[in-house]
């Protein structure tokens, strides 16, 4: 059962950038996409599609910049996002993508692990993480400025 199911991931990630791609190229605004990811929701991972369904929202990650506020990315970003501040306000260092599966109370597998990882190397090429050694992500400085995290509330 293992086995089928390792091979059905496979072939799901196979099937992933071409998918995102087409999407990209059938965004509104002809897949301009400039200064932003298309990147896939994650509970598309968890759902089947039905032939003639309309296509997953998707989200979209900006690059950081001065004033942005965390609010313009999803859920599941801010939510690193305010783990990472939360240990950056404590004085604790970077956290590994296996600790965020724990700290987020996923399942410690694979799958999650990488989804994460993926996540958190996309909020790095986008300027909102930084990765001070190789696979330990913490805020990146500009974004963890004091105007940012005041006692534990995230100001957006």
């Amino acid at each position: 059962m293992q086995a089928e199911l390792a091979a059905a991931e496979l072939e799901w990630q196979e099937w992933a950038i071409p998918r995102r791609r087409v999407d990209m190229v059938l965004a509104p605004g002809g897949g301009d996409t400039a200064g932003t990811e298309v990147t896939p929701d994650p509970r598309d991972a968890d759902a089947q599609s039905a032939p003639g369904d309309a296509a997953k929202p998707r989200s979209q990650v900006p690059m950081w910049r001065e004033g942005l506020a965390w609010s313009v990315l999803s859920v599941d970003y801010q939510r690193m996002l305010e783990t990472l501040a939360n240990r950056s306000r404590l004085g604790q260092g970077p956290l590994t993508c296996q600790e965020m599966t724990t700290l987020f109370g996923m399942d410690v597998v694979p799958a999650r692990v990488e989804a994460l990882r993926s996540k958190a190397k996309r909020l790095v090429a986008r300027g909102w993480l930084a990765e001070p050694a190789p696979g330990r992500f913490t805020l990146a400085k500009a974004v963890a400025g004091p105007s940012r995290v005041m006692s534990g509330v995230i100001d957006q």
